[in-house]
């Protein structure tokens, strides 16, 4: 979940959705001014961070519509909380 959320982008996101409700992919990438492929892309993490959920809807002139809404979340910062992700980080290896 920290990781998902260590992207200005995905923060902003993340605020868009939840002053502004749900939304469908091209309408969000236009509120934030980042290209749609980019916007699938931190969507995507924000998904399987359990951030976001998106249902895919058909608009009445049958355009495959897919909404996204920010998931009811909460996330208590603790030293415990540190430690447990600090063990799933990567190191490189020094040169």
């Amino acid at each position: 979940m920290l990781s998902a959320l260590d992207n200005p982008h995905r923060l902003r996101i993340i605020a868009a959705l939840t002053s502004g409700g749900r939304n469908y992919v091209s309408q969000l990438a236009r509120e934030i001014g980042i290209s749609r492929p980019l916007l699938h892309l931190h969507l995507q993490k924000l998904e399987e961070a359990g951030l976001v959920t998106s249902r895919l809807e058909l608009s009445s002139d049958g355009k495959a519509l897919n909404y996204f809404e920010v998931s009811n979340f909460g996330f208590e910062l603790t030293p415990a909380a540190i430690a447990k992700a600090a063990n799933s980080l990567t190191t490189k290896p020094e040169k």
